[in-house]
């Protein structure tokens, strides 16, 4: 048998456990084992099982991981994301589909802090819907936009997945968290503007809220202010150099340990608990990087990468043409496998491809996490909605993915802006590389 296809046939058996529900980092690592084990024989497989794992944990770079897990974790369970939720509310929350609009902001600054999707969703629906519910908002909206809106922790920076992205293709970590800030604005404001334009058409679904007068709005900026800290301190220093990402990652979970302790948010049992879950988090991403790695290397030694690179190289098709090729293959993949196994499966494949035509590998990165945020929301497995179900039992599944719907089309059109202008994306880390 041939190495491409026992790398054919270990990409299938790989894609037929994720259906299983099996853990996705031991099935990848035990494919990418016994595939090795395949083609070059079982002493080196073992060799690199051993080397694989020891490389991974024992790596300073990804201590990156742990630090902003454990910044989310605190902010979390100190009560921030309320706050947050609350000042967002005040601001806006008297308008038509205001409720709806504090979601989509509060969604945003929690992702500034967070940096996962299912965390930033799981969170919001269980602050928000509550809300939206007790002003009447039709839980197809109320839902749709918590699910939706939470897919805003996998573009802000930190975000887990660019940091997965950036290990995996070698690619600077501060360049694709500075990259990720213009997109994560504008997506933030087509999804407002989604839903104002939701509640104009049907203004049943979201009914404006109690409004608050000007001075109790100025008043709840001060529920921003730390996050807003926090956040600066962690990008200013990225974009200035004034630290390295893993530096940022240790200001980013020391600030907000301060701002939980000055405000006395985090009594020692809570405190517990953000570590408790941090760990298991940060176990969790490494592993499934572990897991990754071992299947990335037993991909290369088949060629398929290679191969895949010559096939692309040998179309007759422009490069816009195989960017949409491959955005297509994530969108599809992205309703089947979790985001994070998504791409840990397919950069091996795809990075080289994209190289090879020239494209910038920081672009790519920002464009692969806003074409799998859709994936979150698409069924079968939109990861998020499930998260929402889970938290909000009373509304059907199949409601959830129909609220949700709306936010899909302006993650499209987003994508299509960004593919169509990619100095939107690229422009601020060539600004800072040139700092």
């Amino acid at each position: 048998m041939s190495p491409v296809l026992i790398g054919l046939l270990g990409v299938a058996v790989l894609v037929a456990m994720f259906f299983s529900r099996a853990p996705i980092a031991y099935v990848m690592a035990m494919v990418g084992f016994c595939g090795f084990a395949l083609v070059r024989g079982l002493e080196p497989a073992l060799k690199l099982l051993a080397r694989d794992y020891y490389g991974v944990f024992s790596s300073y770079g990804l201590t990156i991981v742990p630090l902003f897990i454990l910044m989310g974790q605190i902010a979390f369970n100190a009560g921030i994301s309320r706050r947050l939720y609350d000042s967002a509310y005040k601001l806006v929350g008297s308008y038509r589909g205001g409720l709806a609009t504090a979601t989509v902001l509060a969604c945003c600054a929690f992702g500034a802090v967070c940096g996962s999707s299912p965390a930033t969703a799981a969170t919001m629906a269980t602050v928000g819907l509550p809300e939206m519910r007790r002003y009447g908002y039709h839980p197809r909206l109320a839902t749709g936009v918590v699910a939706s809106g939470g897919g805003l922790g996998m573009l802000v920076p930190p975000s887990v997945v660019l940091l997965v992205y950036g290990i995996l293709t070698e690619q600077s970590i501060g360049a694709l968290f500075v990259a990720a800030l213009i997109p994560s604005v504008i997506v933030s404001l087509m999804f407002v503007l989604t839903v104002a334009l939701v509640c104009a058409r049907r203004p049943q679904l979201g009914p404006a809220g109690e409004k608050s007068d000007w001075p109790t709005r100025v008043r709840s900026l001060g529920n921003l202010s730390e996050t807003l800290a926090v956040f600066a301190l962690v990008m200013g220093g990225l974009f200035t150099g004034l630290f390295t990402p893993t530096e940022a990652g240790g200001v980013g979970a020391a600030g907000m340990l301060i701002t939980a302790w000055a405000r006395r948010l985090l009594p020692w049992a809570k405190l517990v608990k953000s570590l408790v879950e941090s760990l298991r988090t940060s176990c969790m991403v490494l592993m499934l990087v572990a897991g990754a790695v071992i299947f990335g290397h037993f991909l290369a030694v088949t060629g398929i990468p290679m191969a895949a690179a010559a096939w692309v190289r040998g179309l007759a098709w422009p490069g816009w043409a195989v960017m949409g090729l491959i955005v297509a293959i994530y969108l599809l993949g992205g309703c089947f496998i979790d985001a994070l196994a998504l791409i840990m499966l397919t950069i091996p494949i795809f990075h080289p491809v994209v190289m090879g035509l020239g494209y910038d590998p920081i672009w790519f990165g920002v464009i692969i996490v806003l074409v799998t945020q859709m994936g979150v929301i698409t069924p079968p497995v939109g990861i998020n909605a499930y998260v929402v179900h889970g938290v909000d039992l009373r509304t059907p599944l199949e409601e959830i993915f129909r609220g949700s719907l709306p936010f899909l089309w302006a993650l499209v059109l987003a994508t299509a802006l960004f593919i169509a202008w990619p100095e939107l994306i690229t422009w601020l880390p060539q600004l800072m590389r040139g700092a």
